[in-house]
């Protein structure tokens, strides 16, 4: 092994371990709104195997309440998925602007960066890059790291709990939706920056499902794309 391959194993490995230690704390506030998730999907019948799989292979903590909540309301699987999916478009405008750390990589590298960027690992990145300290790909597949397997273990046990208790609405745990939800929220506002494209998109989801003779779902695909799109055009650099 030459010294240059030497050099960048050697960085990879240091940048990958500030990744997974640096986002520790987020990590932990992840797994709060896991175990929520996880009581929310035991409620519609998924096992704990089930939702930790969900997890590993969709990693998207707004995209399955969303599809979740939505079957629980009996909206349709295809309704459902495309819900998630269309809230989860903020997605696409992060992995764009990661194109530098995701540039020139093996195909295999790109989808693991891109199936691993999430608000926090994302964020992460580029707050430490701005302290002047390194942070690049590796820094933020090692955050991403510690998301996933933290939202795997604690979607799993929240479903695994939830097998354990009583009737969710009897029990008056089926607030577990509504208390993921706001703290997903919470995780995603970023100040007031983030007011103009919430804006947007509560306005249109709201007009949509108010006005129109169709699926509530429609009206929340609708907003989310609005306010995906506004957000891309007016912080486009």
């Amino acid at each position: 092994m030459s010294d240059h391959v030497r050099n960048t194993v050697f960085h990879a490995r240091k940048e990958f371990r500030s990744g997974l230690r640096d986002i520790t704390p987020l990590s932990l506030g992840v797994a709060v709104y896991g175990l929520a998730f996880g009581l929310l999907a035991a409620s519609q019948g998924l096992s704990a195997l089930v939702t930790g799989l969900m997890g590993a292979l969709i990693f998207a903590g707004s995209a399955q309440i969303v599809a979740v909540e939505r079957l629980a309301a009996d909206a349709g699987a295809i309704l459902a998925v495309v819900a998630g999916l269309a809230l989860n478009l903020r997605i696409l405008l992060m992995t764009a602007s990661s194109r530098t750390e995701l540039s020139g990589r093996p195909l295999w590298q790109v989808f693991l960066g891109v199936h691993l960027t999430s608000d926090e690992n994302w964020v992460l990145m580029h707050a430490t890059r701005n302290k002047g300290k390194a942070a690049g790909y590796w820094y933020l597949v090692g955050g991403g790291t510690s998301l996933i397997m933290v939202w795997i273990v604690s979607t799993a046990l929240g479903a695994a709990f939830a097998r354990s208790l009583p009737d969710l609405s009897e029990s008056g745990m089926d607030f577990a939706f509504t208390a993921a939800f706001i703290l997903l929220l919470t995780s995603l506002w970023k100040g007031l920056r983030s007011l103009p494209p919430w804006t947007v998109s509560a306005v249109i989801a709201a007009g949509c499902a108010w006005s129109l003779p169709l699926d509530p779902s429609w009206g929340l695909i609708a907003g989310a794309v609005a306010g995906a799109g506004f957000a891309g055009m007016k912080y486009h650099e």
